[in-house]
């Protein structure tokens, strides 16, 4: 299990760094604690459940990447943001990773602050602008939506990997020689291809559910169209 451990390890970065992402992490949640009540209904709160049931599954696949303490694996922030919304997807993606690392001991308990920022706050952050901006131009329809899952999960994921980098950066704990770029390189691209298996499955997935509930996707229902700008009448005529 160290040799594989899930997330970020124990070690990986110092101390100081971690309690400061470890109140980061904390605010943040808060928020979206505070934030999320008022969206969770009768539909939310099901849905909820078994987004972070199903997100909990896909993170049992990782591949290790770095010192053989930090893996690469599948986040679900993105499809959290599209079906449950960004501010319970992120306390979704974060319970999955409370019990990982409690229970199962996958990544550092020490480092929780730090795997939560970069995957339940950043990783849905990400995901869900992305989301916002690409239904404001996409279709909403399978074809829209399936682009819209592919592209946030995709880019999502890395955003979320640069979030180590930047982490490393601050307080990593072994001397990489000045070669940051190598890390953030070795990050950008073992993510780039896992967050197109990612995105594959976010894709199908959330068209799966749009298909049969469009009302339990959040995007389709959080987001709306922009009103058409009614059009002066001239001269008696519109």
């Amino acid at each position: 299990m160290d040799s594989l451990a899930m997330h970020i390890s124990n070690g990986i970065i110092n101390g100081p760094v971690a309690a400061v992402f470890a109140a980061v992490a904390l605010a943040a949640l808060t928020f979206c604690v505070l934030r999320g009540r008022r969206d969770l209904d009768d539909r939310l709160a099901p849905m909820a459940g078994l987004v972070a049931a199903f997100i909990f599954a896909v993170q049992m696949l990782n591949f290790p990447i770095f010192t053989a303490g930090v893996s690469g694996h599948l986040l679900g922030g993105a499809l959290a943001a599209m079906l449950v919304g960004p501010w319970v997807g992120a306390l979704c993606v974060a319970v999955v990773l409370v019990v990982q690392a409690l229970v199962f001991s996958d990544g550092g308990v020490a480092m929780l602050g730090l795997n939560i920022t970069n995957m339940a706050i950043i990783g849905t952050a990400a995901a869900y602008l992305l989301i916002a901006a690409l239904l404001r131009v996409l279709p909403r329809n399978p074809t829209g939506l399936a682009v819209t899952a592919f592209v946030s999960a995709l880019l999502s994921v890395v955003v979320a990997a640069m979030g180590f980098v930047v982490q490393y950066w601050l307080g990593g704990t072994t001397d990489l020689g000045g070669n940051l770029g190598g890390l953030a390189a070795t990050m950008a691209g073992s993510h780039l291809l896992i967050g197109i298996g990612e995105g594959l499955i976010t894709a199908t997935t959330v068209v799966t559910v749009a298909k049969v509930r469009p009302d339990l996707v959040y995007a389709l229902r959080g987001l709306r169209s922009a009103p058409a700008r009614p059009v002066p009448t001239v001269g008696g005529v519109r």
